[in-house]
């Protein structure tokens, strides 16, 4: 504030005063009349025009004052700038050391913030005086210290570290597969020929049993006829391992158990085997066409069973380190907002994939409504919380430089100590740390920043302020 707008502040500050005393009237005592002087006069005697609190506080009187524990206010002179801001408290041209309830000045700093202090008053190239800096305010711990009118506007708050249960939610993408120990294929293994296929297509849904083919094969006929014989010949005291052999024949041959129960029950070798399916499930494939020549090995039926699925998940690298086995997982199918589908987690496949640096676990959901299928998209909510409470803060407690995580330790009476600590897991608005807090202390959550911006000041000033003493 330059000199003319002060003389001008000053004067309206004692037109004021001189209004309150002609309304106060006889029932008032009078001010003593040295205490008001004009600022012109002022200005050229270097009297005091008005007393201001000694700590700088909003608090003004146009005749001298003491405050509640003794000290004397401070006098200020119309030629000294002057400020009503309850954080700065403006130093005089001169300041007396060790005075009678005045705190000693260990320096003195810029206005303006700028990294330069002095060891005596002096002005700024602006014409601002230097505020000075008491015992006691630049602490050695590094702490920061903000007046409570700070505390206020700035909104800064405190809230004290607790125990909590976090639960980390892995969010990633992943498809439906089948269940490779789900699937049958339905494979001639001898030379045949399809004599006529059931009305059973592409997608159908079929049970264990249900007939899906009769087949003529030559091999199966003669194994039959050679197990007929040997069946006949027990009768008659044959030999029951040579019986035992041709009926493990036509299993190898891969004979329906049916077929080969209704050989035993008729004693007849019968012209066409009736193939039947091996398991409950869905047709993948149907290669089956009527009439037909079938080479060992061809593939006639394919048979999936969707009541038990997997859905792999793509996790990205950096979560890879909270998955484990057995963690519960909830899968939702965009396909059908809403529905839940829940699993564990029962293998982590041990492979990054070099294009997208994702891992694919894979989760087994039951899928009782058939309406999970095959290489549909879904979304995976993947739950790494332990279950064990641990200490925390909230997140925004924590200040993060990259290299180093720290918090500000509220000491009470504003005074910030700055702690660097070590995290854990985040989840729910909250982060775990592992080291350099204790339960029950309270942090900073709130306007960190610009806490932060004044710590750094400080230390600044304070680099400065021993180089000088030196």
């Amino acid at each position: 504030m330059t000199r003319p707008i002060a003389v001008s502040l000053a004067a309206a500050l004692i037109a004021a005063a001189g209004i309150a005393f002609a309304v106060a009237g006889p029932h008032r005592p009078t001010a003593r009349p040295a205490a008001i002087i004009g600022p012109a006069a002022a200005e050229e005697s270097g009297a005091p025009i008005y007393y201001q609190d000694p700590d700088g506080k909003p608090s003004y009187s146009l005749v001298p004052r003491k405050t509640p524990d003794g000290r004397d206010y401070r006098a200020v002179p119309a030629a000294a700038d002057f400020s009503f801001d309850d954080d700065q408290a403006t130093a005089p041209t001169t300041t007396r050391v060790g005075g009678s309830g005045e705190r000693k000045v260990k320096y003195y700093r810029n206005p303006m913030g700028l990294p330069d202090t002095s060891p005596t008053p002096k002005k700024d190239s602006m014409g601002m005086d230097y505020i000075p800096v008491y015992e006691g305010d630049d602490s050695d711990d590094g702490s920061v210290k903000l007046s409570p009118g700070k505390i206020q506007r700035t909104g800064v708050k405190s809230e004290p570290a607790a125990r909590r249960v976090i639960r980390t939610v892995v969010r990633a993408p992943g498809t439906i597969a089948l269940d490779e120990r789900r699937i049958s294929v339905i494979a001639m293994r001898s030379e045949s020929f399809i004599l006529k296929v059931a009305d059973v297509t592409t997608g159908s849904h079929v049970v264990k049993g249900q007939p899906l083919m009769e087949v003529y094969s030559p091999s199966v006929s003669s194994a039959a006829a050679e197990y007929l014989a040997t069946i006949t010949s027990k009768t008659t005291g044959g030999d029951i391992q040579y019986g035992r052999g041709s009926r493990q024949r036509l299993m190898n041959l891969d004979v329906p158990e049916s077929a080969i129960a209704a050989i035993e029950k008729s004693r007849t070798v019968p012209t066409s085997i009736e193939w039947t399916s091996p398991r409950d499930g869905i047709v993948l494939e149907r290669n089956a066409i009527e009439g037909m020549r079938v080479q060992p090995g061809g593939v006639l039926f394919r048979i999936a069973d969707h009541s038990l699925v997997w859905a792999l998940i793509d996790v990205a690298e950096r979560d890879l380190g909270m998955i484990a086995k057995g963690q519960s997982v909830t899968v939702k199918a965009r396909s059908f907002p809403g529905r839940e589908f829940t699993g564990k987690i029962q293998v982590i496949y041990p492979e990054i994939n070099k294009e997208t640096r994702t891992a694919r676990v894979r989760v087994e959901l039951q899928n009782p409504d058939l309406i999970l299928l095959h290489d549909m998209y879904v979304d995976a909510d993947i739950d790494t919380g332990s279950g064990e409470a641990v200490l925390t803060v909230p997140e925004s407690a924590v200040i993060d430089t990259g290299s180093r995580q720290a918090v500000f330790v509220d000491k009470g009476q504003g005074r910030l100590e700055p702690r660097e600590v070590k995290l854990g897991n985040r989840g729910g608005g909250f982060v775990e740390v592992r080291q350099g807090l204790a339960a029950g202390e309270a942090v900073v959550v709130s306007a960190n920043f610009l806490i932060d911006a004044e710590s750094n000041l400080k230390a600044a000033l304070k680099g400065f302020a021993e180089g000088a003493q030196q």
